[in-house]
């Protein structure tokens, strides 16, 4: 019993030590496991204003109800990958924001929610496809 108790308490220890110990390296100097957490949420929103000129036309686009260049364009995003908060079917509407240079979509989207599709209560931008969102603040 004694035995379980201390290879528990050394798990622990290694374990606390592991998650305080610095990460990575930039330029020099450590980066620890909370300053990469604050990073990490940092990044979950991006300014209107540092939009891709593109984006900031797509915003626009969606508060004056379009006309939109897609036809997917204003139909219904399922969240079926569960990264924005969960809302009921029919909430989140997704819209195409142009890269120069495909003659596709691309990957670039903003996912808005709300009841109103022209004043949405928050929009998000990813840039890759719906693999990671961020939310856009004026």
């Amino acid at each position: 019993m004694v035995r379980t108790a201390a290879s528990r308490a050394i798990r622990i220890v290694s374990l606390a030590l592991l998650l305080c110990a610095p990460l990575s390296q930039a330029g020099g100097e450590a980066q620890t496991w909370r300053q990469q957490e604050q990073a990490t949420a940092e990044s979950a929103f991006i300014a209107l204003a540092d939009l891709p000129s593109q984006g900031r036309k797509t915003y626009r686009l969606i508060l004056q109800g379009g006309p939109f260049p897609h036809d997917k364009d204003g139909t219904v995003f399922g969240n079926r990958e569960g990264l924005l908060p969960a809302m009921k079917r029919g909430y989140y509407r997704e819209y195409t924001v142009e890269t120069p240079g495909l003659r596709n979509r691309g990957a670039r989207r903003i996912v808005c929610g709300g009841p109103e599709p022209t004043r949405p209560k928050a929009c998000y931008y990813t840039s890759d496809h719906y693999s990671n969102f961020r939310r856009i603040i004026e």
